[in-house]
């Protein structure tokens, strides 16, 4: 699956136009490299999401084509302490 719509459907970020542009600026990286928008995610991968001074650290631990609202937090489980 790309990147831009593993953080839409995972909903760290809420729409794929605004990831895709997140990547484009270099504020994604993915397993400590910055990251395109059409980049494969596996499980097992790590994201880095820099927005601003805010800086969010998950594990991709799923990936699903559809996922509920709820559910969508299943899909990668948040580093503590990095």
């Amino acid at each position: 699956m790309r990147l831009d719509r593993f953080l839409k459907i995972s909903r760290l970020i809420k729409r794929r136009t605004v990831a895709k542009e997140a990547c484009d600026a270099g504020r994604i990286s993915l397993n400590g490299r910055v990251a395109k928008a059409g980049t494969e995610v596996t499980v097992g991968d790590i994201i880095e999401v820099r927005f601003g001074s805010s800086v969010t650290k998950a594990e991709i631990t799923s990936i699903k084509e559809q996922v509920s609202k709820d559910a969508a937090v299943t899909m990668y489980r948040v580093k503590d302490g990095e």
